[in-house]
């Protein structure tokens, strides 16, 4: 089939490879010339045959609203528009009554994958429609990894989004349990091999998974982590995930305080840290540094 495929970046040009080696036909359209095989949407749109199909990735918010935007103008009914990239579900319903509104079909795509996924394959959560998934179900079978896995019509519009958010979430989650547990490994002096501890717990562990994995690769470049900050961003799925949570009152302890986590790595010196200090002095006359 077809496909028009809007933002070539890390996640869209690996995309763009995976899908031509199934085969397909892929006409991408990005900002930077270098990575674009057309020069505008409208010439994107131009060159497929409809229905057409159009996959966007391009960061979350207003440049996906803008691209949609866009789209609704130069594409016709019974074409299909993929948000593959992190938006949030509530946006999918958005953009699928404004297109919806003109014929057009909209399906959420959440992809898990990261830079492995041309070689491993891509995890599929989609949402929508049965007959607009339908047309895009040969790209889907392209991207997914081999095997019986790798693809779930989670639901309505808004379910593959707010499917792979709460992967995020879990994911938080994991890290922060393999962090933590890094860390106190590191810190005792009976332990002198952490990370072949960390490489011992890959076979045979009901801890093992891809995440241990990396977390190998990562000491096996750099040990101790010596060459690194402390200092840990977050995408914003895992914030939407605590605030989903909130929303429908399902306790998320560990997921939530592994966001937390990821906001205390940002300050060199924690202001809570000085007054749970100033406390312990205060009621146990523990001793506090000072600068």
């Amino acid at each position: 089939m077809e496909l028009g495929l809007v933002g070539l970046g890390k996640m869209g040009g690996n995309m763009r490879e995976r899908i031509r080696r199934a085969g397909h036909t892929v006409i991408g359209y990005d900002r930077n010339p270098d990575l674009a095989d057309v020069h505008s949407l409208g010439e994107l749109v131009g060159k497929l045959k409809g229905p057409r199909v159009v996959w966007v990735v391009v960061p979350a918010g207003a440049p996906t609203q803008a691209t949609v935007d866009e789209l609704a103008g130069l594409l016709e009914p019974g074409d299909v528009v993929v948000d593959g990239g992190n938006s949030r579900w509530t946006d999918d319903e958005k953009h699928a009554e404004e297109l919806g509104a003109k014929g057009i079909g909209f399906v959420d795509a959440g992809v898990s994958g990261g830079v492995w996924g041309l070689q491993n394959g891509y995890a599929l959560m989609v949402g929508g429609a049965a007959e607009n998934i339908a047309k895009v179900q040969p790209v889907f079978d392209a991207l997914k990894p081999e095997g019986e896995f790798g693809f779930v019509h989670a639901g309505k519009v808004g379910a593959g989004h707010f499917s792979k958010m709460v992967h995020n979430g879990i994911e938080y989650a994991m890290m922060q349990a393999y962090a933590e547990g890094w860390e106190l490994l590191e810190k005792v002096d009976s332990v002198t091999d952490v990370r072949e501890v960390f490489r011992s717990w890959q076979e045979g562990t009901v801890i093992r998974s891809w995440l241990l994995d990396l977390a190998v690769n990562a000491l096996d470049g750099d040990e101790h982590l010596d060459k690194l900050k402390g200092y840990a961003e977050d995408s914003g799925e895992g914030r939407w995930t605590v605030e989903a949570a909130i929303d429908n009152a399902v306790p998320l302890p560990a997921i939530t305080a592994s966001l937390f986590a990821r906001f205390a790595s940002r300050q060199e010196d924690s202001p809570q840290m000085k007054m749970i200090a100033a406390l312990r002095n205060q009621f146990g006359g523990h001793a506090v540094e000072t600068k």
